[in-house]
């Protein structure tokens, strides 16, 4: 229950700052949410870059290992497996 008498019709003016007053703040919070959102959002594209250089990176990395084995061998001593009996393949 709120302070006043229940017989005493509401006052439009308070009314009015009460409301006025709790959009300010709502306002303010959606602002706050907004930047927040923002944030993360340019945390995730910064991941997703770093994940795309990493992942880059290893393929190159993997295919200079294949290539360097084979050449180190000379390529004639490995026998290439078929692709259903790699792993994972």
């Amino acid at each position: 229950m709120t302070s006043r008498h229940l017989d005493q019709p509401p006052d439009p003016a308070a009314s009015a700052v009460l409301l006025a007053t709790e959009a300010a703040l709502l306002e303010g919070r959606l602002r706050l949410l907004r930047e927040a959102l923002d944030t993360v959002d340019a945390r995730m594209e910064a991941v997703s870059d770093t994940l795309r250089r990493l992942r880059h990176a290893a393929s190159a990395t993997h295919a200079a290992d294949r290539a360097n084995r084979g050449g180190a061998s000379g390529g004639g001593d490995t026998v290439p497996l078929p692709h259903d009996a790699r792993p994972g393949g």
